[in-house]
């Protein structure tokens, strides 16, 4: 959520949207999808990852075929807001695989976190254990995922 935002070009725009459609293209692929020759193609990709546009590629994979029946966001409050310990709530909170995703937020609630577990028994034992271990923590309110709607995704590309 830092630094300058970068110019896109239309062909940029094009190279993003036919890799978020599907990472797994081939250079060669992806350059006759966007009408360049995989030279210029691979550069521009290259350069894409060097300014930080692209962060990554990885596959999304379906937490219930894995067995993780429950997903939960968490929001909690710290009785602690120094830098010092929210940098410490923070680590702690990077070190659990559970927490699919950890953001800082403002209102009520100092944090929001995205969780997974097997089951009901499981997150009690997995809050017990983690959530409530976590240090400065003073209140945590837990909202649990009934249906999913619309899964995590990339933005949409500016000019869309």
């Amino acid at each position: 959520m830092t630094g300058p935002t970068v110019k896109l070009d239309r062909i940029d725009r094009q190279i993003l949207g036919e890799l978020q459609a599907d990472a797994r293209l081939s250079s060669a692929d992806l350059a006759e999808r966007v009408s360049l020759s995989a030279s210029p193609c691979w550069r521009r990709v290259k350069r894409l990852e060097a300014e930080g546009v692209i962060c990554g590629y990885q596959a999304r994979l379906d937490s219930r075929k894995l067995g993780y029946q429950v997903m939960a966001f968490i929001h909690i409050s710290l009785d602690k807001n120094h830098t010092q310990y929210v940098q410490e709530f923070e680590q702690a909170v990077m070190a659990i695989p559970q927490v699919l995703a950890c953001h800082r937020i403002s209102g009520r609630y100092d944090h929001q976190l995205m969780v997974v577990a097997e089951d009901l028994e499981a997150y009690g034992l997995f809050a017990e254990k983690f959530i409530n271990g976590l240090p400065s923590v003073k209140e945590v309110y837990t909202s649990f995922v009934l249906k999913e709607v619309k899964a995590p995704a990339n933005p949409p590309l500016p000019g869309s």
